[in-house]
């Protein structure tokens, strides 16, 4: 069986018995086009098995519609949701989402990733939190690409350089709401659990963190090493709740590395949660208010995330780019002592 070929617009318009200009008008949303020839249009491109080559029109008007999403760690729970969230919202406003994963290994797979990016002209790059390398950031720029990043702190310097649109999440209040959760729940032996990989994200959530815990009077263990994924929590677990001064509660850097860490205090060390040791993690995962966790957590909204994003793509150029920090609420399940905190 041979692949059938595309019908051009040449031909829909020599069945339709038009011209090439009435069928392009077709199908050019609010073009002028009398009922009788839009019938005849759309009847010969069904025959004929007629679409829109929307990338060739797109090239002729300098615009592609494209919009890529750079991302890393796309296994995790997080980042799946997060370009899914996307993916969707991009699609219901007529535009393409292009996916390239990176590994952040620095500038050959910054390059690699450009080069997808320029291939396609895409009108608009999205760059997410995680370890894609900032030099993607600056190629991307450089070729003049709008720029939207999620969750980074890229420092792209230059007079006539256009600055990226930037949208984060609060790591500031998370921190201080987490220390005073454990201390109503009368936590005295705060840690933290963080990875190595050092984030601008992760390195703010920490610094919130020990700097709420500090103005009490509280010097946290800290605990870091690895990525921010499972192993990590499992491996921290083993090293801070075997200590003669144990913790008692642990602020865990995301919600992977909690669970993690929950599953070695718990089955590996035989400790109670929330009666011996009280735990909090952050993003708010599907995974955090299954029952075998039930995790106090603060929520990362993917959705507002999205919304932030497309308020940037559909914010007209030459206008300043966007800043836009975007709250992270605690949500209050079983893995700290006490009643939810009021407000």
């Amino acid at each position: 069986m041979t692949r059938r070929s595309f019908a051009s617009a040449q031909q829909v318009a020599d069945r339709a018995g038009v011209s090439r200009s009435a069928v392009s008008r077709t199908f050019t949303p609010g073009a002028s086009v009398s009922d009788e020839t839009r019938r005849r249009v759309m009847a010969a491109a069904e025959a004929l098995g007629y679409h829109v080559n929307h990338l060739a029109r797109g090239l002729t008007r300098r615009s592609s519609a494209i919009v890529c999403i750079v991302a890393s760690d796309l296994e995790t729970p997080l980042r799946s949701r997060m370009v899914g969230a996307l993916t969707e919202r991009l699609q219901h406003s007529g535009r393409v989402a292009m996916l390239i994963g990176t590994s952040g290994r620095g500038d050959a797979d910054a390059q690699a990733a450009l080069r997808q990016i320029l291939n396609y002209r895409a009108d608009a790059t999205i760059v997410l939190s995680g370890t894609p390398s900032e030099a993607i950031t600056r190629l991307c720029i450089a070729a003049g690409q709008r720029v939207v990043l999620i969750n980074r702190d890229d420092r792209i310097d230059g007079p006539d350089t256009i600055a990226p649109d930037t949208i984060a999440i609060d790591s500031a209040l998370p921190g201080q709401v987490a220390v005073a959760a454990f201390r109503r729940a009368g936590c005295r032996r705060l840690c933290l659990v963080t990875s190595a990989q050092g984030t601008p994200a992760l390195l703010a959530r920490e610094a919130g963190f020990l700097a709420a815990a500090r103005a009490e009077g509280i010097e946290p263990a800290v605990w870091r090493g690895g990525r921010t994924v499972y192993a990590t929590g499992r491996a921290a677990a083993h090293d801070l709740l075997l200590r003669p001064d144990r913790p008692d509660a642990a602020f865990c850097i995301n919600d992977l590395v909690a669970f993690g860490f929950l599953d070695a205090a718990r089955h590996d060390l035989g400790l109670r949660v929330p009666e011996d040791l009280c735990v909090i993690g952050f993003d708010n995962t599907e995974q955090a208010g299954w029952s075998a966790y039930d995790l106090t957590t603060f929520d990362q909204s993917v959705e507002a995330t999205g919304d932030a994003v497309m308020a940037a793509l559909d914010t007209p150029e030459g206008t300043a780019p966007l800043r836009l920090t975007i709250p992270a609420p605690l949500v209050w399940r079983r893995t700290v002592r006490g009643p939810a905190p009021a407000g």
